[in-house]
């Protein structure tokens, strides 16, 4: 059919009509694009729809056979562009993609919103409102807004909505599909989405013009090897336009089981680009948007004007040679720097150090960094087994190994690996070690991702790796503009060092549960220190370093702290005991991590920006809400992580796993709490205390015998329990209060805990835990002066305001929270509430310099003066500056009384 009949069909739209809001999307759009405006319409009702300009040719075919759908699509030349105050872009933002609809970013009276799944390029549009996600399809964006809102949808438009789904997720085949696309689809079902009529639309059959140019595909295709990757190009040409060409390069590919392929079709007055790619050293996205297009790095596509097939096809391979990530090398896959021993070394000093490191193999140099052999765990063993730990390790080295250079292919690593059946492989420049390849690096590599020991696991059914992803979009979704800035900025000065830099830690963890969390924990494959002084010369950025552990906290003028560390490796020289520090790298450094759910990485070196990183399984555990140790000696190492553990299953709501479980319990029973400093197990008991639910932590602690672990005396009894209650709730009354002061949630929690405890007992415990902080032996002090501050509360009769106040106000915050806790008197509640909410916040108006001004010379005078009229204004005998001073005058005399009028005069003229 025409154009023209077609433009009968969707252009319900007319010139009469005021359209102030515009849903569009990108050029030659596709089921997705469709899709997601249909969708965007239920959430902008009084939205226009409106394509930018053409659009794919099966989505026209899909308006003139579909005669069921009619969406009410207004043409572009219809509409007023002077009156459009609000434009709507879905599955894009590329300025380049949507034609016309680009003028109205650069109006600053338009007000853009944002709905697209694709990654970041140069030429983005921003909007007042930006939804950028990492799913699939735009529609499962919007979907689950609708579904959020109870948007109710007719089985029409469930069923094109689902069909943007099916097609961008390559029917859920596509790596790039999330849990998310799954539950969007789910709920389109729900909906009435017609699963035959999407069936029909995805697997139709070919006409016989698509068989041949199927078959022009095939004879055409030449294959290439750039920078280490086959990468497959096929072009053909026909005079007139035909239909679905994607999909027929999707079938070729999946015929020929192809890891790239990139197709060109000139197709009347056009160039098609269709690029696919299963490999992440190609990006199809980037190659198609250096053409005018865009999509995934997975699938992309580009319509292109003006240009032949030959000038497309040159500067496709221009393009090709600067964009596709060389293959890796020995040097990017081996860790360095490599753990070692001299040859005058011995088997005990070997034991010791494959103990220290938890290393199977030692590799054995001479001090020339000369590769002289190895030696195994099994050998170093079984030597020290028959009483040869004081032999020289050279007489038990193996010299027979195989090595490969800096530069050997992946190929090259995999074939001495499995050809020689070694475990480790060195890597070798100029004759001298440089790092080592072990069979888990090189399997990691294989299989796309990092596979995780056994031990990590449970389950013999859990998945033992997660494939590569890039978290850029998420990052500026979740992180404030000024934190993505500055790790852009770090990246930066990481590639001017050569150096790689890596965000790491609990932020990223928390993004991924959407949680509050601006703690900035940087990593450095390098010098972590002489980083981050290269970093402040330029940003005016205060240091505080540590060189024994090779850390250093930036301090921004605002007071916003970045924390840097150079990637590291800890070993315990005995349990419990402070960690000793070594260089290392990044996965080394994360393997010294509490938990699983703590090791994840991004790396922010520009060209890698926003890939995430996941040896250990991280994103598994969370997605399974699981708390997982990454080695059975992790708690022996370090108890403190006993008591993380439960913060953490308690703060998230995880659940223990059941061998860290277990070893928590181990840990517990063998005591190793025994040589673990009193600080450490003071800040950990802080931090527990601080958690929104520390009563719930302290049953925990309960259940595990940890209470025992801070003191003997702890007893989590009935009496107990029932008092950790008095005090949430008085504390949730004191919140309530809007005072705007101040108070440390431990303390009030820790005073709880220790309530039943004597004197000795208490300082046994404040001496166990080294409680040499003067705020905190102040308040073990006023602790123990509770019970005769209770016993005058019971007592208090009639007395004066002022008498309440001198009594109470010697006490902190803290205690006296706990204080209306602990009181089962309703008199001693109602005082120190009379306190909080009337008496503390009093002060006199006059200060020293007025009473000076008065005459009066400084000294004690001064105090006797001030605390007299603070008494005065307690006990509501003044009120006003005026009164103030007549009090003054009056108990105190007129000291040089002319000079004092003459100088209060503005204040006490009439």
């Amino acid at each position: 059919m025409e154009n023209k009949d077609i433009e009968n069909q969707e252009g319900l739209g007319s010139p009469e009509r005021q359209h102030e809001e515009v849903i569009t999307t990108h050029m030659n759009a596709d089921f997705d694009a469709l899709a997601s405006m249909i969708a965007a319409r239920k959430l902008y009702p009084n939205a226009t729809l409106a394509f930018p300009g053409s659009q794919e040719r099966n989505l026209r075919n899909f308006f003139l056979h579909s005669t069921s759908y009619l969406f009410n699509f207004t043409k572009i030349k219809h509409l007023d562009f002077d009156r459009i105050k609000r434009l709507i872009l879905v599955d894009t933002r590329q300025k380049s993609r949507i034609g016309r609809f680009a003028d109205l970013a650069q109006r600053p009276d338009v007000d853009i919103h944002i709905y697209d799944h694709h990654h970041d390029s140069h030429d983005d549009i921003h909007g007042r409102i930006e939804i950028v996600r990492e799913v699939g399809a735009t529609t499962t964006i919007l979907t689950h807004f609708i579904k959020d809102r109870g948007i109710r949808l007719s089985s029409d438009e469930a069923t094109i909505m689902s069909l943007g789904i099916h097609e961008d997720t390559g029917s859920f085949t596509f790596s790039s599909t999330t849990p998310e696309d799954y539950r969007a689809a789910a709920w389109l079902a729900e909906q009435g989405a017609n699963a035959n009529l999407i069936s029909d639309m995805l697997t139709r059959e070919l006409t016989a013009e698509q068989v041949w140019l199927l078959s022009d595909l095939t004879k055409s295709a030449t294959s290439q090897v750039i920078n280490g990757i086959d990468v497959v190009i096929c072009k053909v040409t026909r005079d007139e336009y035909i239909g679905d060409f994607a999909v027929l390069v999707h079938k070729f590919m999946e015929m020929e089981n192809l890891s790239v392929i990139i197709a060109l079709a000139q197709m009347e007055d056009k160039i098609y680009l269709v690029a696919r790619s299963r490999v992440e050293e190609v990006n199809a996205a980037e190659i198609a948007l250096a053409f005018g297009g865009g999509g995934h790095p997975q699938a992309a596509s580009a319509t292109i004007k003006k240009k032949t097939l030959i000038q497309v096809e040159k500067s496709l391979q221009a393009l090709l040679r600067n964009r596709v990530i060389p293959q890796k090398r020995a040097r990017d896959m081996m860790t360095s720097p490599v753990i070692h021993i001299s040859p005058d070394g011995t088997i005990q000093e070997a034991a010791t150090l494959m103990t220290k490191f938890n290393i199977n193999v030692l590799l054995v140099t001479d001090d020339q960094a000369n590769l002289v052999g190895y030696i195994t765990r099994q050998v170093v063993e079984k030597a020290v087994y028959f009483g040869l730990g004081n032999i020289r390790i050279e007489e038990y080295t193996n010299i027979e190994f195989p090595t490969v250079g800096a530069d050997a292919s992946l190929k090259e690593v995999q074939d001495r690996i499995i050809e020689d059946k070694v475990r480790i492989l060195p890597v070798t420049e100029n004759g001298k070690m440089v790092g080592v390849i072990t069979r888990t690096d090189l399997l990691n590599i294989l299989v796309g991702g990092p596979v995780l020991p056994d031990f990590l696991y449970e389950s013999r059914h859990a998945s033992h790796f997660e494939h590569k992803k890039n978290i850029a979009a998420m990052l500026k979704e979740r992180l404030p503009r000024r934190v993505i800035t500055l790790l852009k900025d770090f990246g930066y000065v990481a590639d001017m060092m050569g150096y790689q830099a890596f965000l790491v830690g609990g932020l990223l963890r928390d993004i991924l549960l959407k949680r509050e969390n601006l703690d900035v924990d940087i990593v450095i494959e390098g010098d972590g220190i002489k980083f981050a002084q290269e970093f402040a010369a330029d940003h005016g950025v205060r240091l505080r370093s540590h060189k024994k552990f090779g850390t250093v906290v930036m301090i921004f003028p605002d007071g916003f702290k970045v924390d840097v560390a150079t990637a590291r490796i800890e070993y315990y020289n005995s349990p419990a005991a402070p960690p000793s520090v070594e260089v290392s790298s990044l996965k080394m450094d994360l393997y010294r991590r509490d938990f699983t759910i703590n090791t994840l990485a991004v790396k922010l070196n520009k060209r890698d920006y926003g890939t995430l990183m996941d040896y250990f399984g991280a994103q598994k555990d969370i997605r399974e809400k699981v708390i997982r140790v990454l080695h059975n000696l992790s708690f022996v190492e370090d108890p403190t992580r006993v008591l993380r553990a439960i913060r953490f299953e308690q703060r998230f709501g995880f659940k223990i796993g059941k061998l860290t479980l277990s070893l928590m319990k181990n840990a517990v029973a063998i005591n190793c709490f025994k040589g673990l400093s009193g600080r450490r197990l003071l800040l950990e008991l802080k931090l527990l205390l601080m958690e929104p639910e520390p009563i719930k932590t302290v049953e925990r602690m309960e259940e595990f015998n940890l209470l025992q672990v801070l003191s003997p005396a702890i007893l989590l009894t009935p009496e107990l329990k029932n008092l950790l209650e008095d005090i949430r709730g008085v504390l949730f009354w004191f919140d309530l209060l809007y005072l705007d002061e101040s108070y440390d949630l431990w303390k009030v929690y820790f005073l709880g805990l220790t309530s039943h405890m004597d004197a000795k007992s208490l300082q046994a415990m404040v001496q166990r835990l080294q409680m040499s902080d003067v705020k905190d032996r102040k308040m073990i002090r006023q602790r123990l002066e509770i019970g005769a501050v209770l016993d005058q509360l019971y007592k208090f009769q009639e007395q004066s305001n002022y008498a309440l106040y001198k009594l109470l106000s010697q006490y902190d915050t803290e205690i006296l929270l706990y204080m209306m806790a602990r009181a089962n008197n309703r008199t001693i509640k109602r005082l120190v509430s009379q306190y909080f909410t009337k008496l503390k916040g009093i002060r006199c108006l006059l200060k020293g310099k007025d009473l000076k001004a008065m005459g009066f010379p400084p000294g004690p005078l001064f105090r006797e003066i001030l605390d007299a009229l603070l008494e005065a204004r307690i006990n509501n005998e003044v009120g006003t500056r005026e009164d103030e001073i007549a009090f003054v005058k009056k108990q105190y005399g007129k000291s040089r009384e002319s000079e004092t009028e003459e100088t209060l005069e503005p204040w006490t003229m009439k």
